[in-house]
């Protein structure tokens, strides 16, 4: 029995931090089922054609996206000790496709070695310090914004996969992106399972009942099981067959059979191969877009569960920083390395704090269960977008909570903490948001005549941001696509 007091309590600092260790556990487990649905969606996104007509394959990706994914979460825990765990990164891992699929000169171990460079890249710049720096350089009042822009951005993320919203196709033929349900209605018995699920989850965390959100989730997918298995509702995706709007938005709960995992992808990245098939230009270009988006994306993810979680100090410093840093860095390397796209700390991490977690045993539980997951495929595919959205919308609330911190009288920092937490859902990307904000933060304070208040790394993260969002035109000029 771990009791408070034990060297494992005092390692972790379960108490220290107002936990405990049933919090940690079940908090360990609202994480793995908020993004286990990862190593589904990672070889769907993946699952693109190379130059040499080669692919990855779904089962290889399936098995070393949960392989990374454990081993990187439990390093996190461990090493860390924060509640934060790592899988392949959306954004990321979407650009990597669509870079592969749209350039004739790349292969899948090419674009996986820019993803390394670009890890490495990373590990150099937080050894020296310099990423740390950057961190604690950003203003409390853009700290806040990134909490709040995390929490819009999660609970979207939330609706989405629920199918509670949804895109307009452009077909359409209106400047309105999104609307509710399909065409406007809410349909189907996927939709019931969210609504049951927010409704019960809602319930539970406003009586304050312990587990409120692992219940919510498991009350969730039982509904959704039971559904599944009597009305045969499908998903709303399924080669060969039309879109059906009523299915699940992407797992549809079944049992799958066991199947030994396939980690044959470790070790196939080549680090020289776009710069041979590229040239020097073109193959540096790629590997800065992706450096600045896993730089920026895991700061801000970081920031925002901090601050959730409540172990930042009164400074605004976040404990064994520089270990998250490292531990994320590594996460390119290792993710590119192993051919699934660079891994980086999770926003859904925010549904295991929620939970209560507040250390990193929470995230050793997580790494242990996508180690599991490897051999015992039918866990996660029992578990749809629907039973987990929810959380996800509810973890939103809770950090959105925070704007009124924002000292919206001071529009140097009242407009890019709006710019900060307004386009991070908008533009689906937290590393969007970010540089939005801190470029609007320079060159209001300038317009001020307060440049001297802001710190030179402030300067220097903005026109790296400049250069981000310039990369289109710049392509365009050199003639690369």
């Amino acid at each position: 029995m771990l009791k408070q007091g034990s060297a494992l309590d005092r390692y972790f600092k379960i108490s220290e931090r107002g936990s405990n260790f049933s919090r940690e556990i079940r908090g360990g487990f609202a994480t793995f089922f908020a993004m286990s649905y990862i190593v589904v969606l990672n070889p769907l996104i993946l699952s693109v054609a190379d130059s040499s007509g080669a692919t990855l394959g779904f089962p290889a990706v399936a098995a070393v996206t949960a392989f990374v994914a454990g081993i990187l979460t439990i390093l996190m825990g461990a090493w860390a000790k924060h509640p934060f765990a790592l899988a392949t990164g959306l954004g990321v891992n979407a650009f990597v496709a669509v870079t592969v699929a749209t350039n004739p000169g790349l292969t899948w171990p090419d674009m996986m070695g820019l993803v390394v460079l670009s890890g490495v890249t990373m590990l150099i710049l937080v050894l020296t310090g310099f990423r740390t720096a950057v961190f604690k350089a950003v203003p409390d009042g853009l700290k806040t914004a990134i909490v709040v822009g995390i929490g819009l951005f999660i609970a979207l993320i939330g609706l989405v996969n629920a199918g509670f919203v949804r895109r307009i196709p452009d077909a359409a033929g209106t400047t309105v992106p999104v609307g509710l349900g399909f065409d406007g209605k809410l349909l189907g018995w996927p939709t019931l399972v969210f609504v049951f699920g927010l409704i019960l989850t809602i319930a539970l965390v406003v009586r304050k009942v312990r587990g409120a959100i692992l219940i919510g989730i498991v009350a969730s997918t039982v509904l959704a099981v039971i559904l599944e298995f009597t009305l045969h509702i499908g998903p709303s995706f399924s080669p060969g067959k039309p879109f059906n709007p009523q299915g699940w938005s992407l797992v549809a709960p079944t049992f799958t059979e066991w199947a030994a995992p396939d980690l044959s992808l470790i070790g196939k990245a080549n680090p020289i191969g776009a710069f041979e098939h590229l040239g020097f230009v073109a193959a540096t270009l790629l590997a800065f877009v992706i450096l600045l988006s896993i730089f920026f994306d895991a700061m801000g993810t970081m920031v925002g569960l901090a601050n959730e979680a409540g172990t930042v100090d009164k400074d605004g410093n976040i404990p064994d920083v520089d270990r998250v840093l490292q531990i994320d860095a590594l996460g390119a390397i290792v993710g590119g390395g192993a051919s699934v796209s660079s891994n980086q700390i999770y926003v859904e991490s925010g549904a295991g704090i929620g939970e209560g977690a507040r250390t990193g045993l929470a995230s050793i539980v997580t790494g242990l269960l996508f180690l599991v997951a490897m051999f015992f495929t039918p866990l996660i595919n029992l578990v749809p977008f629907e039973a987990v959205a929810p959380a996800l919308v509810v973890v939103g609330f809770l950090m959105v909570s925070q704007v009124g911190k924002i000292d919206w009288q001071d529009w140097g920092i009242g407009i890019p903490a709006f710019l900060t937490f307004s386009l991070m859902p908008f533009t689906y990307s937290i590393a969007n948001g970010l540089g939005a904000g801190f470029i609007a933060y320079v060159l209001i304070r300038t317009f001020q005549g307060r440049a001297r208040d802001v710190h030179p790394l402030m300067w220097a993260v903005a026109a790296a941001f400049l250069l981000f969002f310039a990369v289109g035109p710049i392509e365009q000029a050199l003639g690369i696509h």
